[in-house]
């Protein structure tokens, strides 16, 4: 398998299972609630594609760094998204959402439901784990190319699964139990990398 398609595929997975349980499911599907579906893809689409761009570039001013300075901050990146994940994954449940779930959709404008649906989504990604994960991703494998589309398809995949099967898909989910697993994936990634670093 080449580099940059093993970088495509670990970050596509990596994103994918890190977003499952995220926020942003949740924001999507309380979002596809109030307004139409296509409006929310479009808006949310934007949003992680512009997100995917930032975190490839913050990466990729990481590999301009020495190797050893690299994976030690590869490391508290990851080190990061695991205590963030592992943090959300062993509290209490919040089922906030599930009020705003009983409203139908609100007939608004195209544009007006896909810029609402563009602010919330590009807001609430801002430092998530994803983006420590793509951004660490880019410095690891010098593909930036790869990693942005990787992410940008794990956060587009979670978003229609949100729109596609909504409520059902909340339901049958453990979303606690896909954080966890999120975070001890991150973690065993900070570990590799401060080993890396201390080798």
């Amino acid at each position: 398998m080449s580099t940059a398609l093993l970088a495509l595929a670990s970050t596509f997975a990596l994103v994918l299972v890190a977003e499952l349980p995220d926020k942003t499911m949740v924001a999507t599907l309380v979002l596809t609630t109030r307004f139409r579906a296509l409006p929310v893809l479009v808006g949310v689409g934007i949003a992680f594609a512009l997100q995917a761009v930032i975190a490839v570039a913050f990466g990729s001013v990481l590999t301009l760094l020495p190797e050893s300075l690299v994976s030690a901050v590869v490391a508290a990146m990851f080190g990061l998204g695991a205590y963030m994940l592992l943090r959300e994954g062993f509290t209490e449940a919040d089922d906030s959402g599930a009020d705003a779930a009983r409203t139908g959709p609100h007939p608004l404008p195209f544009l007006r439901s896909a810029m609402t649906s563009f602010g919330v989504l590009f807001a609430a990604e801002w430092g998530d784990a994803s983006q420590l994960a793509t951004a660490g991703l880019t410095a690891r494998f010098a593909q930036p190319i790869p990693v942005g589309i990787g992410a940008f398809l794990g956060m587009a995949t979670v978003a229609g699964l949100a729109v596609v099967i909504g409520h059902k898909l909340r339901g049958r989910l453990r979303p606690k139990l896909l954080q966890r697993v999120a975070g001890f994936a991150f973690a065993g990634f900070a570990a590799f990398a401060l080993w890396q670093t201390l080798a």
